[in-house]
């Protein structure tokens, strides 16, 4: 189903929750990219999905129950530096796992992740992940 309309913006109702409650850019990235891919993929809805959130991640990080810009622009992940829909690596769940240490430290004081000051980079990432499940499973009233 396509997700931008006559004004090239995304219908907002289409798109997943966590985006809903993004900024506007945000939302007509993955919705622009989804179309697109759409057409591209003979509607493999699957992986037109996939296309538009790998794009997103390039631009966007995952904070809590919504998307919010990157600090610098570019892969998230080592599945994204791959660029291989068959990989096996695993994503990070759209935290930024190439950002520096400092940053997804502010991400986890932000989100109130308990025991980040002892945290490696790695633990941190995971720390994130969940943190952001966790938020988008209570703003979605689950």
């Amino acid at each position: 189903m396509p997700k931008t309309g006559k004004n090239g913006h995304a219908l907002k109702e289409e798109l997943p929750s966590t985006l809903q409650r993004s900024e506007q850019k945000a939302q007509d990235t993955f919705a622009k990219t989804y179309d697109s891919a759409l057409e591209t993929y003979a509607n493999d809805e699957e992986r037109a999905s996939r296309a538009a959130y790998a794009s997103l991640k390039h631009s966007y990080e995952k904070v809590g129950d919504h998307w919010e810009p990157k600090e610098k622009r570019g892969p998230s992940d080592e599945r994204a530096e791959e660029q291989s829909r068959d990989s096996s690596t695993p994503t990070a769940g759209g935290v930024d796992a190439n950002a520096s240490k400092e940053h997804l430290y502010e991400l986890a004081q932000k989100l109130n992740v308990r025991g980040r000051s002892t945290m490696d980079k790695d633990e941190l990432v995971k720390a994130l992940e969940e943190a952001n499940e966790r938020e988008t499973r209570k703003a979605r009233g689950g």
